[in-house]
């Protein structure tokens, strides 16, 4: 039984794909581009910055399906230049305390709409 979760308060999906499916007591946040949904734009600023906003979409989302930070087990970063570590690191140990879910970041070619992070996470209920 898959439950699809979906909000305004972060950006819709851009292609065909849901903002998170919720399975087996786990819930699946795509990836979260740093654009601000009352204006459909990526925020200003740099990588904290937009670090700063990709969280918040993924907490938005999680909010809308009862849950919160607390409860993500795992999240993925893509990086468009690993160069800008340090900087996102910094802004996403705000919002994970200790222990800190488990995590992967990687930098990839290209992100979609010329991003230069994208966020992502599995939580659980």
């Amino acid at each position: 039984m898959q439950k699809f979760v979906s909000t305004a308060e972060a950006p819709a999906a851009i292609g065909p794909y849901s903002q998170a499916v919720e399975a087996g007591g786990f819930v699946f946040v795509s990836g979260q581009l740093p654009v601000d949904p009352s204006t459909g734009r990526f925020a200003e600023g740099g990588i904290g910055e937009l670090t700063r906003r990709s969280l918040l979409n993924v907490q938005a989302i999680l909010r809308a399906a009862g849950l919160g930070l607390e409860n993500v087990v795992k999240t993925t970063v893509f990086l468009a230049d690993m160069e800008d570590f340090a900087a996102m690191n910094a802004v996403y140990a705000e919002f994970f305390g200790t222990p800190a879910p488990a995590r992967s970041a990687v930098a990839v070619k290209t992100l979609p709409k010329g991003a230069r992070v994208e966020i992502e996470c599995i939580a659980a209920r």
